[in-house]
């Protein structure tokens, strides 16, 4: 076998494992928010709607992640919402969900899960 195929399939592996890992952790993320109580009000997708139709309570993650993208503060900050709440006089969600407010969830999700929630959240595609 020569160095170049060698090469070749040394990285074909590790993207595959990187995959793997990739849906390991999609796999853990979505347990905890299903577990938290999170997806009562969230969807992952951009543009998910509610069963009836209507728009999600809560925005959807992926526009979440792009909203954010790049902004220094935004883990801390999320975090922060999911586990005090949001100030419903203070929506910049309006138009994309309909729940006025975030309630806090200090008693449905620890600040250390919270952060990975936000963290896999941010990193969406």
């Amino acid at each position: 076998m020569s160095f170049k195929t060698t090469v070749m399939l040394g990285a074909l592996l590790l993207g595959a494992q990187a995959a793997q890992a990739d849906a390991s952790l999609d796999a853990q993320m979505k347990a905890l928010a299903l577990g938290s109580g999170c997806m009562t009000c969230h969807h992952i997708e951009s543009g998910a709607k509610s069963a009836d139709g209507s728009k999600p309570i809560g925005p959807n993650w992926q526009d979440v992640a792009h909203k954010y993208k790049g902004q220094a503060n935004a883990a801390d900050a999320l975090v922060q919402t999911v586990m005090q709440g949001s100030n419903p006089y203070n929506s910049h969600w309006k138009g994309q969900a309909s729940g006025l407010a975030m309630p806090p969830n200090a008693v449905a999700i620890s600040q250390a899960d919270a952060s990975k929630l936000v963290g896999w959240i941010l990193n969406l595609p």
